[in-house]
This record gives C-alpha cells, structure tokens and sequence, in this order.
C-alpha cells in the first residue's frame, strides 16, 4: 500500500510540475510472472523510473513501451509473453500493462508578475494550461500571488528565460514592468525553442524594440513565432481584458486555427 502511494505521489508531482510521465500498471498476470496484478510504476520520458513491474527484461520492456507511449502521447495497453517463444524469459506467464500518459502539450512562461501578468494567469488556470511565473521582484513572484504556479523564479526576467528550461512546448509571454527589460526578453527568449513568443507592448514602442534587436544581430520581425504587440484585436485596455485576448492567441496559435467568428451565417440552411 505504501509503495502505490509513493507511486502516485510522484505521478501528482510530476503533473505539477509539468513533467511528462506515465503512469504503469499490470492489469492482468497468469501463470509464472516477476510481479502480480496492481504493480506499478511510473516511467518519466527520459526514461528513469520509481516503483516496479518485475524488474529484468519485463521492466525494460515496459520502459521502452511507456517511453514510446509519451512519445506519441497516448495511453495503452501492452502485453508480453514471457516464455521463451514470446519475449525469451523462463517465468511461463503472460502479463499485460495498461500505460497512462500524462503529457503537457502547451505550457506557459509569464515573464512579468504584474497586473497583467497575474491575469494571464489566472487565465490560464480556467483553460488548464500549466504555468510558471518570472519576476525579481520577490513581493510580486510569490506563491501567495501566483498559487497555481508550477514554477515561481525569482529572477532578473531576461535571466528567468534563459532559467526555465524553455522547450518546444512552452510559450513564453512577456509583460514585464518596463520596455527596456522587455526587449531583453524577447532577445533571450528568440535564442530558446519555444514555438510562441508574445510581447506586450504599443505600435510605436514595438518598432524600437525590433531595431534594437536588429542591431544586435535578431530580426524578430523575420520570427514568425514573435507576436509583438501581443494578443488578437478583441478591445479592452484592462489586464483582465488583455489576458483574454492573451489567451485567445494562444490558443488559436497552439491549435492553428485563425480566430475568426465560428457563428454559422443567419441566412445558411434557407432557401
């Protein structure tokens, strides 16, 4: 019993932090077999584990099928033959394991803890997408604050980038206190994978920001991943109204559609 409550306090640990795992579990074992029904085992995607399924060549087995299974980002069952004739072992037992993957697809970085930033996340919450919140000023990243936050780095913002382990899954969003620290950002944040980069910012003050960069060898008006001003043209001037539209990009980003009204014409279906 303590054993699967380890297991699966890993597992919620791994899904707070935004970490993909999967979850392992033998559903079915007859005969001779390392292991009995309800073993489990979680199995993070670079391949390290906790708990058992049985151990040898079974559990490599698993790993590689959870491996494989995060990959692809989808649960399933899999079953092994563990007879000389199935996967070359001796235990004369067919044991079958149902995999569940936790994956996050779209994740946040919210470079900046102010009005607008706290919105975004509050945001994010009500659209189930994990975040992690930089700022150096303690009194403004805090857990108090942010208490949903994966993450809280208490950085210098263009450092908190470079910090946060930015992949191809997280879109980074800045909306720091100053236009000077959001430039830099945005320069630290073009030298990462991340697929989205929004910075908040005026028509007039965006340009600047760009033939800074351009000075410094980045042409963010080239990345087609730079959306500066950030958000979709919704209206509004209130943090609350600007993470909406924050959000809506996003989304529209993440799942590649355009933004547009989805209301069917009055006139369709008349003849």
């Amino acid at each position: 019993m303590q054993e699967a409550e380890n297991v699966f306090k890993l597992m919620a640990e791994a899904m707070s932090q935004c970490r993909g795992a999967a979850l392992v579990t033998v559903i079915s074992a007859a005969g001779s077999t390392p292991r009995e029904c309800g073993s489990e085992m979680v199995v993070y995607e670079d391949g390290s584990i906790a708990g058992t399924v049985g151990g040898g060549m079974l559990e490599n087995m698993a790993i590689d099928a959870a491996k494989k299974a995060l990959r692809e980002g989808t649960s399933r069952k899999v079953a092994f033959d563990l007879t000389p004739k199935g996967i070359g072992m001796e235990c004369m037992g067919c044991v079958e394991i149902f995999i569940d993957v936790h994956v996050t697809e779209l994740k946040l970085l919210i470079v900046g803890g102010g009005h607008v930033g706290l919105k975004i996340a509050e945001a994010a919450v009500m659209a189930g997408i994990p975040y992690t919140v930089a700022d150096d000023r303690e009194e403004f990243a805090n857990k108090t604050r942010f208490p949903h936050a994966a993450r809280i780095l208490v950085e210098r913002p263009d450092k908190a980038v470079k910090l946060a382990g930015v992949d191809r899954k997280t879109y980074v969003v800045i909306v720091t206190r100053g236009h000077a620290l959001d430039k830099e950002c945005l320069a630290a944040a073009m030298k990462t994978p991340a697929p989205y980069i929004g910075m908040i910012g005026s028509k007039s003050k965006v340009p600047s920001a760009f033939k800074f960069l351009n000075r410094n060898g980045l042409h963010p008006e080239k990345d087609l991943r730079v959306f500066a001003p950030i958000g979709l043209n919704c209206g509004g001037k209130s943090p609350g109204a600007i993470a909406v539209s924050v959000l809506a990009e996003i989304l529209a980003v993440h799942h590649g559609r355009d933004g547009r009204h989805m209301r069917i014409p009055l006139c369709a279906g008349k003849s």
